[in-house]
This record gives C-alpha cells, structure tokens and sequence, in this order.
C-alpha cells in the first residue's frame, strides 16, 4: 500500500492526479510491479489471500510523539469551549433527530440534515481537535449555531448562556428524555421571582428549591452577553430554581411553574447565614459565607454521601458514602503548567499540538478567598473562588486585586451518590509573557501500582500503565505529556479495594501522573506555535470594543468512588446521560386552554418495555454496527484471519443471541454493541 496524499495536497487535484498517472504508468512498464488506484476493499482482500499469519494489537497507539520532545496529546484539550459545544449540540441533534421521526418531516428537507452537516464537518481531525485556525473555529461555531436554528422548530430550548429566564407568569416546562429508561433528575432554570410553585401535569405539587445566582455567574453572564450580542444585559435573573422531575423513556413530561403568594420557606443554614429569604413554596437555599482561615470542617450532602472540606481554603479532605461503605481521604486542587516557549537548539514549543510543560506550580487561593454553601432539601452547593489571586510561584500580576482565574461550584443533588463539579477556568493570564495550561486534580491515598484506565471514544476503558508500553521497550522524555490520553467519557483508578472514577461533559486529556491520583486538563492559552501546520499561537480571546480579554471556559466533571467492580454500571448509565441530557422546552399558558389542548406527557416506548438502565434501545432485525447491510448478509463476507500464535481454529466470541421476534427480547454480551431495525405499526 502507497497512499496518497497529505494535509493541502488535493487542493490542486487535476495536477495531483496527473502526476499519480504518470507514476503508476511508469511503474507498470517494467513489469514487476502491478501498480493501481484501490481502496480499502481490494487491499484488504489481497491481504487476505496471502492466508498470512497476523499479529493481534488489543491496545491503541497513544499517545502518540514525533520527536523526543514532541507528544501530540495538547490537542487532547485544545479549544475546550469548542469541544463542549460541539458536545452540546450531539446531544441535540439525537434528540431533534428522535422527535423528527415521532412528528415527521416537515417538507422534503429536514432541519437536522443541516446540523448534521455541521457536526460531520466539526469532526475533521483539524476540527474538534483543536488544532485549526482561529477563523476557521469561528466558522466551526457558526455553522453549528445554523444547524441549531435550522433543528429549533422541534426544540425550543432553554439558553443557559445567556440565562434566559421565565417572566413571572405561569409557565410550562416540557422536559424531553432521549434515552430509553425512565429518569428521576434535578432541573434547574433560571427565574426572576423568590415566590415559586412547581406542579406536574397531574396538579400535583413538586418538591422545588430556590438558588441564590452568584455574583460570579451575572460577571460572567453580563460580560459575554455584551461581547456576543453587543447590548447590555435586561433584568438580571436571582435565582436557579431547581425542581425533581420524572421522565419516561423517549418521551416527556410537562411541569408548571407559577408564582406563590403564601407561605414562607423554612431556611436550614449552616454557621452564620447572611440573609433570610423569603419566598413562596420553593425552598430557598440557606447560605452562608465563611471568611479567614477559621480552621474548622464543613459538610454538604444529606444522603448517603457526604464531602467534608476544610475552613481554610475549602480543600476536599474526605469522601464518605454510607451506603456502600467507603470512607477515603480525597483532595481536589488545581495546578497550571508553564507552556515551554522554545529556545535555541531546541524551539519545540508547546502549542495546539503538542504539550511540553516547562514546570509544575500549584494554584492557591488568596488568603482572604471566601466560601460560600448553599443548602436545601434537593441539592448541596459549596462555591469557592479557589483560582482567586496570585498565581504564587511566578507572581503574575501586580497587587492590584490578584488574578480572578475562575471558580468551582460543588454539587450534590438529593438521592444521588455522586458529586458533580463545575468549573469557570479563564482568562488564563499572560502578563508574564508565559503561556499557562490549567489542570485539575483529585487525589486520595489508593495505591495504584501506576495503572490507570482511559476510555476508547467513550466505549471500552483501556488500560494504561505510566511510562509503559506492552509491545516494545518505552524511553520517556517527557513524563507529563507521554502519559496524557484523550478523555471522551473518563478516567478510572483502582487500587484492589475500591476505585475512583471522574467522568467528563466533553472531551478534555487527562491522566494519573501519580498513584491515586487523576488529572484533568481543563484549559490551555499558549503564545507560541507549535511548528505542526497551525501557523498560530493558540491564544483564545473574547473582544469588547478592542478590548481583547482570554477566552473563559466553563464545564462538568464528576466523581464516584466505589468498592472495586461497582462502578462500570455507574460509569456507563451516567456517561449516557451526560451524552444524552434532559432537553428542556417552554411555553406560557394561556388560562386552561394549554392544558386542555396539548397532550402532556408521552413515552415513545410500550410501558410494557421498560428497558434497564444504561441499554439502549433494541430492534427487530439486526444490522451492521452502521447500519448500512443486515448482520446475516455481513456474517457471510465475513473473513477469518490467521494469527499468529494461535491455532488455526476461529478464536470464538462470546455474543447475544437471537432476537426473539415476539417478545423483543435482546441479549448484550459484555461490552457488545448491537444495532436494530424495527417496523413501527
């Protein structure tokens, strides 16, 4: 196999290929040689006539080096904003995808084709990658932005960056589930008003509670609306309103929200509350603020599952779950790389591409940094500003207020045992004329015997041992960037007695550089390119009036730790529901006559296939993985290959069997993907 081409090449296809011509006639001539334009069919069939002996490759080729100094695994993160919303609107498309089908197209071009369009294009390997140019991102966005509008029409979907709100009106909220089980989650949507109810489509009251909005969040909110949409913010939301709701499976629910004259919450506080709100039938969140280094221990979680954090800087120090009995030292913190520049003899930069750090410093809160916890009957919050002030090693700015370089909000929501962990990184400050890559980092006592396990495109957890290779001798030059892998669904670590797994909203690196530790990278601003074909420094910026400010990003990561061999089931059911969320539609009622006129629940699924949770939907006649040929066809073609080693028996395959035709029965052997047609009558 010859193959053709490179990046540009085809840019000038009528001379590229007159130029293959004349090199495939010349080489025939002599007669040795039958040279030919194939494809992967033909080459693949050749290969197979051969009846060699091959050898078996279970394990991927990350990550990948170029040179000694050279890891491709920057790109891993690069762009993250671009990465999330390319992950925002996959969930989109599934979902607009689904009701197209269940409402039926509306004239002979579909809304979803457009943003399918989009997200094809979005996965050039320059694209989601990162690693293209700054314009050619922004084209990216707004290509996606119009797949978005064109797909609307099925969706009228909440924005939560620009937190659009509910007036105060009575309002219905329609929440669309596009997985096939059942879902008992939090909401949250952003309100005006401290005097709330929340009913179901039965009339019947829902639990709610009312989140004071942070000042942190209108900063951000009022700076991005100005710089995207060019006008000043309107009537600036106080609330998260955060209500249960019941979902069924590939269908949805309808909720109203109205405004509450009666009635006054019964606050529940912890040290000293700031203020007492008043309000209708939601429950607003106590708050309180805890300032100076007071050394004392505070709590959130009223269920099983409790995180304890120290006064002083509000540091994790303990993960306690009672129901599955774990109890584990555990520390979350961040930490920034020092983006190496290149110099001479040896100009490898880190850049879009590659990652060189050009050392490792911690990033501490300012002395007088403040925490505040906020508590209620559905969800526990603990808001830090822990990215607050001087970067300490390099001190990188002057004493002008220190450097905001983000915050964390840490969450857990009633009767699940799990924390979830969102974060606003950025701007990255480049003061000092160095570039920064920001990481986060959980760590606990685990021994870990350097192994840790790295998802496969969200699928198979693969597993990595640092500074090691199975199939050949590894010389590391760099231990940072030559152990960092690509993180689409997480990352896992188990020590023999339990495991620790941090499972990701959109793809990001990640690694364990030390034993029981995981490492996310979040952020990367860089000001130097990485000589791989970029041309640019990747140095993400957001404009107000020539005012050029680095980009802030903003995202989720979560966090279970479980007796060994328990958390599989949660990774994957959760994984799925990050991929698939919830899709939120609104609409104002018009006295009953809403309610009177529109069906107000609906499941896409017979009640009588309930499917489990973390399986996605089976089918009548089985396909090929694509979908593009019957697997009874394909089995046919199918060509059994020699290995090496082996003897010359078929290995076999544990797999599903059949599909019962009448009772819709589907088998899933262990990490098996089975893809079905079914005749909807």
């Amino acid at each position: 196999m010859w193959t053709m081409g490179d990046d540009f090449k085809y840019q000038y296809a009528d001379s590229w290929f007159k130029q293959m011509d004349k090199l495939i006639h010349y080489v025939n001539l002599d007669g040795r040689v039958n040279a030919l334009y194939s494809t992967p069919s033909i080459y693949t069939d050749a290969k197979y006539a051969t009846m060699d002996s091959w050898p078996v490759k279970i394990d991927d080729f990350f990550p990948y080096a170029d040179a000694a100094n050279a890891y491709w695994t920057g790109y891993f993160t690069s762009r993250p904003s671009f990465k999330g919303y390319v992950r925002v609107m996959s969930g989109y498309y599934l979902a607009a995808r689904q009701l197209e089908f269940l409402i039926g197209r509306n004239g002979s071009v579909s809304g979803t084709e457009t943003l399918a369009d989009a997200l094809a294009i979005a996965q050039h390997h320059d694209g989601v990658s990162g690693t293209e140019k700054q314009h050619v991102a922004a084209d990216y966005t707004k290509r996606l932005h119009m797949g978005y509008v064109a797909v609307v029409f099925l969706i009228v979907l909440l924005d939560f960056l620009y937190f659009t709100t509910l007036p105060s009106k009575i309002n219905v909220v329609v929440v669309y589930n596009p997985l096939g089980w059942k879902r008992e989650e939090i909401i949250r949507i952003p309100v005006l008003v401290d005097k709330v109810i929340v009913r179901d489509f039965n009339g019947n009251e829902v639990e709610s509670q009312l989140l004071p909005v942070t000042n942190a969040s209108l900063t951000v909110r009022s700076y991005h609306v100005r710089a995207y949409l060019g006008k000043n913010t309107g009537d600036a939301i106080r609330y998260w309103l955060a209500f249960s709701v019941s979902v069924p499976p590939l269908g949805f629910s309808t909720y109203i929200v109205s405004g509450s004259q009666s009635g006054v919450p019964e606050n529940r506080s912890i040290w000293h509350p700031e203020t007492a709100y008043a309000g209708g039938r939601s429950t607003i969140s106590s708050t309180s603020t805890v300032l100076g280094t007071t050394h004392r221990t505070l709590e959130i979680g009223q269920g099983n599952l409790k995180l304890l954090f120290s006064s002083d800087g509000g540091k994790l120090t303990q993960y306690i779950n009672k129901k599955n009995s774990v109890n584990i030292v555990a520390e979350q913190s961040y930490i920034y790389y020092s983006g190496f520049s290149g110099k001479k003899g040896d100009s490898q930069a880190s850049g879009a591409y590659i990652l060189r750090p050009n050392g490792t410093f911690p990033i501490e809160a300012e002395e007088e940094a403040s925490l505040t916890v906020m508590k209620g009957p559905l969800l526990d919050e603990l808001h830090q500003q822990l990215l607050h002030g001087y970067i300490r090693k390099e001190r990188l700015i002057s004493n002008n207020g220190g450097a905001h370089l983000g915050t964390l909000i840490t969450r857990i929501y009633k009767g699940k045992e799990h924390t979830e962990m969102e974060f606003t990184v950025g701007p990255i400050p480049i003061d000092d004329g160095i570039g920064k890559e920001i990481a986060a980092q959980i760590t606990t006592t685990m021994k870990t015997n350097g192994t840790f396990y790295t998802d496969s495109n969200g699928r198979d957890f693969l597993r990595r041992i640092r500074d090691y290779r199975e199939d050949w001798d590894l010389q590391i030059n760099q231990p940072i960037a030559g152990n960092y892998y690509p993180l689409n669904l997480g990352i896992c670590v188990e020590d023999g007695n339990m495991e620790l797994s941090v499972l990701v909203d959109h793809a990001v690196g990640g690694s364990s550089i030390k034993d029981g530790q995981i490492e996310l990278m979040l952020h990367r601003r860089l000001l130097h390119d990485d000589s791989r074909g970029v041309g640019e420094a990747l140095n993400e910026t957001v404009c107000i009036l020539n005012d050029y400010k680095g980009l802030m990003i903003k995202g989720k990561f979560f966090i279970k730790i479980d007796p060994i061999g328990e958390g599989a089931k949660w990774r994957r059911t959760l994984g799925r529901e990050i991929y698939s969320p919830l899709i939120l539609a609104f609409a104002e009622q018009d006295g009953d006559d809403w309610m009177g006129s529109h069906v107000l629940a609906f499941s896409g699924i017979d009640s009588a296939y309930s499917l489990p949770d973390n399986v996605a939907i089976g089918k009548v006649t089985e396909m090929s993985l694509s979908a593009n040929q019957e697997k009874a066809e394909m089995e046919k073609k199918r060509l059994v290959w020699k290995v090496e080693g082996s003897s010359n028996e078929e290995t076999k395959v544990f797999r599903g069997g059949p599909v019962d035709p009448v009772q819709l029965v589907v088998e899933l052997a262990p990490m098996e993907i089975r893809t079905f047609f079914v005749a909807m009558h």
